[in-house]
């Protein structure tokens, strides 16, 4: 992976540095010095979509935390089934840079008349919402071991789990990228959310990325009512 290129924006936020540059004629995304993604690839960027699309009906209510290079957008975009796309993105930079330089990436799916872009932390709007979806589509870090931010972990232990749980539909499912294998976590989704699904997509260097499906059929348990717990009930 190339760490030179000329750069097309740089801009500081509450998080801090965020880069955008262009090399051999791709863009690549950098947080803070360090590599996040680029538009090289996106096969399991747009497989994390694309199976759980085939799990739910026409008409679908679908979330996608994390607008990244847009291939997860794209994806949604180009398909009949969903009614209804929610981008759930932190840097308000990122989602100008898809009405720009990365509009090609996401196939312009910000004009989609489906498609409504919410500049918010993913976890915080999770715990302030009571709508509910078919199908939530998580690429906000390298995965479950490997996140982006510190805070972000808590989307992946047992009561961000369960969260994201009561944010689905009954029958709805649970998508989930990460760089590499996270059998505790695959673990956790079974238990907390229901039968799980695991694809692979090989990459040119290292280990395959993961595609971590979970369908919701679990009733929630006594520990999730106790004080001090999120509600499971669905609104």
């Amino acid at each position: 992976m190339s760490h030179t290129g000329a750069v097309v924006d740089r801009v500081v936020t509450d998080r801090g540095e965020l880069v955008l540059r262009q090399c051999g004629g791709h863009f690549e995304i950098v947080s803070n010095g360090v590599f996040l993604m680029d538009t090289r690839a996106g096969a399991s960027e747009r497989l994390l979509v694309r199976e759980a699309l085939n799990l739910v009906g026409p008409g679908a209510r679908v979330l996608i935390g994390g607008l990244g290079v847009g291939f997860s957008l794209a994806e949604a975009a180009a398909s009949t089934v969903p009614g209804e796309i929610v981008v759930l993105e932190i840097e308000d930079t990122l989602i100008e840079w898809h009405r720009r330089s990365l509009a090609p990436y996401s196939r312009d799916g910000l004009r989609d008349p489906r498609v409504r872009v919410v500049n918010h932390d993913l976890l915080a709007w999770l715990r302030s919402t009571n709508n509910v979806f078919d199908a939530i589509c998580l690429d906000i870090d390298n995965g479950p071991d490997w996140t982006v931010f510190p805070p972000n972990a808590a989307l992946y232990d047992e009561a961000g789990t369960a969260l994201l749980r009561d944010r689905l539909a009954d029958g709805g499912v649970l998508a989930v990228w990460s760089a590499s294998a996270a059998p505790a976590y695959a673990a956790r989704l079974e238990a907390v959310i229901g039968p799980v699904t695991t694809h692979l997509v090989d990459v040119p260097r290292g280990e395959p990325d993961v595609v971590y499906l979970a369908r919701r059929t679990r009733i929630p348990d006594e520990w999730d009512r106790r004080p001090g717990k999120e509600s499971t009930t669905r609104p």
